[in-house]
């Protein structure tokens, strides 16, 4: 049957050009014309020709060469096209395709953004950020960062007593001279001159439609899920009071274990190029946190509840950092909050 990595046509169209670039782009994949929907062989009336034409147009539209192969089944011939997985992303008159699952689809936007920077090895968070200098840095962030990595013992006190630059440096926020997205985001006190969208909304909901308050929560990302959740538990949610003989014991509507994993799921997957902020709406009697996420290009929906997909962090560099300071378990990098 039909997969991700074989699609079959009746007879040739050049749209399924973008079948191919799609294939060149994921995993390679082959393309036989001359099979119907179920696999059988219908046979074509012009293969010969098609095995002349078609290498030439894979060549002159996308710059690739692909192996065209004239099959035979049962007395009726069809073509097989096989494409190799390329490392440089591949165009079709200007635009891109990818294969997943079934589909072929075109890419826009983010998933673009990945392809093209994902087939140099890069991420979205480490692009260099130009003209940005660490002496640019409040140097508390950094301290916040120290304490924490030190408490955790993930790092020793000698790995952290360092300038600024050579801790930025040694958790790989630094490309030759220059720092990276993921370091701007994390450390300064400003990261929204670099990225808008790049704090946390809270409001207060009566209903759906009525607001009764709401706070942003600024600054570095490193130190935000803290604010949060102090913000949370000081102001919107209502402590309860019972005593355990002299002991007096708050007990609030959600356990903040369980709100400081999704909080952390939510800042450190979030896809920060949309220019949309990271949404807490809390309610009497529930909370919703919502931020702006891209599945991996090869990662389907129906994947997710199957399982053994492995760790795939959405901001690798953003979440190597806040594991380093325990804020959140190697294998919570898989998760995210949508």
């Amino acid at each position: 049957m039909e997969n991700q990595n074989i699609e079959w046509k009746e007879s040739w169209r050049d749209e399924y050009l973008k079948e191919i670039c799609g294939f060149a782009n994921a995993q390679g994949g082959i393309l036989e014309v001359g099979r119907n929907d179920k696999g059988a062989v219908s046979g074509l009336s012009d293969a010969e020709n098609l095995l002349e034409l078609l290498p030439n147009k894979i060549r002159t539209t996308m710059g690739i060469v692909a192996d065209v192969n004239l099959c035979n089944e049962n007395g009726k011939h069809y073509i097989a096209i096989k494409v190799t997985a390329h490392h440089n992303a591949i165009s079709y008159r200007g635009k891109y395709y990818y294969r997943s699952g079934s589909t072929t689809q075109e890419l826009t936007g983010y998933p673009l953004d990945e392809l093209l920077l994902g087939k140099y090895g890069k991420t979205w968070d480490s692009v260099p950020v130009p003209r940005l200098k660490a002496d640019d840095f409040y140097k508390d962030t950094f301290d916040v960062f120290r304490k924490k990595a030190v408490l955790s013992r993930r790092l020793l006190e000698e790995d952290v007593d360092v300038t600024d630059a050579e801790l930025l440096r040694a958790l790989k926020l630094t490309e030759g001279d220059y720092i990276l997205r993921a370091a701007s985001l994390l450390f300064h006190q400003d990261p929204e001159r670099w990225c808008l969208g790049s704090y946390v909304k809270i409001g207060y909901f009566e209903n759906d439609a009525e607001i009764l308050y709401q706070d942003e929560i600024n600054g570095s990302l490193i130190t935000v899920p803290d604010r949060v959740m102090d913000t949370i538990y000081t102001k919107y949610f209502k402590g309860l009071i019972h005593y355990e003989g002299i002991q007096r014991v708050d007990r609030y509507p959600m356990p903040r274990d369980v709100l400081r994993e999704a909080v952390l799921n939510a800042v450190v997957h979030k896809d920060y190029s949309t220019g949309n902020p990271i949404h807490i709406k809390i309610y009497d009697d529930k909370v919703i946190i919502y931020n702006d996420f891209q599945l991996p290009l090869n990662i389907l929906p129906e994947k997710l509840l199957q399982g053994g997909i492995g760790s795939k962090p959405h901001n690798p560099l953003i979440a190597n950092t806040f594991f380093r300071s325990k804020r959140i378990p190697l294998l919570e990098q898989t998760k995210s909050t949508g």
